[in-house]
């Protein structure tokens, strides 16, 4: 190839490249261009290996440095011949001739990528075990080529060898300065994602809360199409220390793209049904369910759902705790909805489902784990809120009867089912139940005698369009998430026809709604831990 074939001036030609990499992914066929660009390629111990098994010269770093690898390889690339020759600046007197002195050739591209840490976190090895794939070496060169881009390529993600080749067979052998200072992006980019994930682990290690700093990273799965309106820009990360089953990390079977808001409301309805042992179904609009039920068929979970507000759930997100099956496919296909997800689906459900082939079907492999500490984080003006996930309920036996009357053994089923549905209701919530499954929700009310009379009629009006005698609401029970402030909340539930209602209790009014439940002969439990939502 002719020096007359460089498109672009500022291109630094490729004489020797490091490459050690974890990731082997393609790695054998770009060492092989490099090879015939006459690249002289260093590498260190598996990676040498691969690539000399596959034929490919290789000089091993330790012959290059004249230093054995010591320390079971916790010490091999850390040397003045490895570090010096990647940072050197060319265009440097000083430089060049510390680099004559001390006999350190130039290293102008550095192929890495880092000790699978998080993987091994992941897979439930030890402390020691994780501790030792906490890489060193790599990321100190990282650094060190990123911060000398304008002179050194450095490559962490397989994904951009065709880039990188693309730019060597456009300019004779060498990579362009647009090209190398978004490689030395990608590069910081990840050493300090890796970083976050180990402090994030050793949080966990240590117990320390909360941390004196932290720290959050994430790697791109998907541009979207724009956020919670078109004029807002979105994209998806997958957090980098988690593999918690989700919206975020599941397989879509098919559909269109998913937005900003189908995955915030996916991941809603999956978090709620994965709360229940038994077969559940949820049904999420605008994040706040608009049905909930469990049943020992999951196919009737579904149709006891979409009683409590069908007219809501038009255009909704389904989440199911079980195998999505032909016969909730058939159900399901004739009213439009947005999503559906599932830990698995049968192969005959896909072909139902295909009949309206824009709905997003999404499979999970797995249910995430109710007790998994999780940290969540609300982003504000200057600042982030974190707080740990609300992974809790209530103690059973905690439980305190404040009334007369003692709840029958259905209610009891009932309001333990809805006041685990009011978790995820915004606040203020009030959750009508009964049969195990919501009957009435109100939700996101500034005040919650209007979250308690909002599910009421609307109750009341999917009575009328079903064509019932009564709303669903007669014979129900009422959960609160918070205490009721006044016995109002309470009294309109009772004029909806509640037996018996569950709240956590607190109020400096507790007697007086005590009072009301008792003077209308119902039961009322106090569970002493409230779940707000915001």
């Amino acid at each position: 190839m002719s020096e007359a074939t460089i498109n672009d001036p500022s291109a630094i030609k490729i004489k020797r490249a490091l490459i050690s990499v974890s990731d082997k992914d393609g790695i054998e066929d770009f060492a092989r261009t490099l090879q015939k660009h006459g690249v002289e390629i260093l590498s260190t111990g598996g990676t040498a290996k691969i690539l000399s098994q596959a034929g490919i010269p290789v000089t091993e770093v330790s012959e290059h440095t004249g230093s054995p690898e010591i320390m079971e390889g916790r010490v091999k690339t850390l040397h003045p011949k490895i570090h010096g020759g990647i940072l050197a600046k060319r265009d440097n007197s000083d430089h060049i001739k510390a680099m004559e002195d001390n006999d350190i050739q130039s290293i102008d591209m550095v192929v890495i990528n880092l000790y699978p840490f998080v993987e091994t976190v992941h897979s439930g090895a030890g402390f020691a075990e994780c501790i030792e794939n906490i890489d060193i070496g790599g990321p100190a060169m990282i650094r060190a080529a990123a911060k000398n881009h304008d002179f050194v390529t450095i490559i962490t993600d397989p994904q951009d060898y065709t880039r990188v080749l693309e730019d060597m067979d456009a300019n004779n052998g060498g990579v362009t300065q647009k090209t190398r200072q978004k490689l030395a992006f990608t590069a910081f980019s990840l050493t300090s994602t890796y970083d976050s994930s180990i402090a994030g682990w050793f949080a966990t290690q240590t117990e320390e809360e909360p941390p004196r700093r932290v720290s959050f990273s994430g790697t791109l799965k998907q541009e979207l199409r724009y956020g919670e309106n078109p004029h807002q820009n979105a994209a998806l990360y997958l957090v980098d220390d988690s593999l918690r089953p989700g919206a975020a990390r599941a397989t879509q079977v098919q559909g269109k793209e998913l937005s900003y808001n189908n995955l915030n409301d996916t991941d809603a309805a999956f978090e709620l049904v994965s709360e229940f042992e038994e077969p559940t179904v949820a049904i999420i609009k605008h994040a706040n369910p608009c049905g909930v039920a469990t049943d020992s068929d999951i196919l009737n979970a579904y149709k006891k759902s979409l009683l409590c507000d069908q007219t809501s759930a038009f255009g909704g997100i389904i989440a199911l705790n079980r195998t999505l099956t032909a016969d909730i496919a058939t159900a399901i296909i004739t009213r439009f909805v947005e999503v559906i997800i599932a830990p698995s689906i049968d192969a005959e459900a896909i072909e139902i489902l295909k009949k309206k082939n824009k709905i997003r079907v999404l499979t999970t492999g797995e249910m995430p784990k109710t007790s998994q500490k999780r940290r969540m984080v609300t982003c504000i003006a200057g600042g982030l809120l974190v707080q740990n996930r609300d992974n809790s309920l209530f103690d059973k036996d905690a439980l305190t009867t404040v009334t007369d009357r003692e709840p029958t053994k259905k209610e009891m089923d009932d309001m333990l089912f809805a006041f685990c549905v009011s978790k995820h209701v915004k606040s203020n919530a009030i959750v009508y139940a009964k049969d195990n499954a919501t009957v009435g929700i109100g939700a996101g009310q500034m005040s919650r005698i209007d979250s308690s009379r909002i599910a009421a009629w609307k109750a009341e009006e999917a009575a009328k369009n079903a064509g019932w005698d009564q709303p669903l609401t007669r014979g129900s029970v009422v959960a609160s998430d918070a205490f009721f402030p006044f016995a109002d909340g309470l009294i309109a539930a009772a004029d909806a026809g509640v037996t018996a209602i569950i709240q956590p209790g607190g109020s400096i009014r507790d007697q007086e709604v005590i009072d009301a439940a008792n003077e209308r002969g119902l039961a009322m439990v106090f569970t002493g831990m409230r779940h707000f939502k915001h």
